[in-house]
């Protein structure tokens, strides 16, 4: 089943960057509900004790999915949807705290960790620099999501040693192509719209929720 399911999340990928590049709104409302439930899905198959904390992070996505859809119609929809995303990237940090093995001989040390972290807290800080002047009432919101999101990614980078080279790779690749994702979404947001926009957040996007599945999934096969 769970090859069904990758196979299904593959489908309604392609789907969805159709619809983005024709611009078409019913074939965008049609696939994109289904890209995170097709990997809660996978994910569910291709373990044999699903973790709640992680489903419960990729169900918020989906939750932030579906909110956004319908964003053009009123400001609250992009306040729900970044709401679900930000409880999804609680729900992540926790996740990636579980999906560890002890420390090791290979695992970061703290001066390690601080020149992991610094150029995923220089890529968050200047992406505040830049947004801040033209967030207006929305400030509060985006900055606490930008703080979350960084966090996640830093606790992606932090697995270094501690779990699989596949694992640790796919899972912060994942997270940092969420940052890329969202990155562009913002600018193009509250700075200027930029041609083809939405199809770089979607390929980034669903790029980074599969290689994050997936690394936890290579990561329960290290642990058995």
């Amino acid at each position: 089943m769970k090859k069904t399911f990758l196979l299904i999340f593959i489908c309604v990928a392609l789907l969805e960057l159709v619809g983005v590049v024709l611009d078409d709104a019913s074939i965008k409302m049609f696939a994109k509900p289904f890209l995170v439930l097709s990997l809660i899905s996978y994910y569910q198959y291709s373990m044999e004790k699903p973790s709640l904390i992680f489903t419960t992070a990729l169900f918020f996505c989906w939750v932030g999915d579906v909110m956004l859809m319908f964003q053009e119609r009123s400001s609250i929809f992009f306040m729900l949807g970044l709401a679900g995303f930000l409880i999804g990237h609680l729900f992540f940090i926790l996740a990636y705290r579980k999906a560890r093995t002890d420390e090791s001989d290979d695992s970061l040390l703290g001066t390690q960790k601080a020149r992991f972290a610094f150029p995923i807290i220089l890529a968050g800080s200047g992406l505040v620099v830049t947004l801040y002047p033209s967030l207006g009432d929305m400030k509060i919101p985006v900055l606490l999501y930008a703080l979350v999101i960084t966090i996640m990614t830093l606790n992606a980078s932090f697995r270094y040693g501690r779990t699989s080279k596949n694992s640790y790779w796919l899972v912060f690749i994942g997270a940092f192509l969420f940052m890329v994702s969202d990155t562009i979404l913002a600018l193009n947001k509250f700075q200027a719209p930029f041609p083809h926009a939405e199809l770089y957040i979607m390929s980034t996007y669903m790029l980074a929720q599969f290689a994050i599945v997936e690394g936890i999934v290579q990561h329960s096969a290290l642990t058995k």
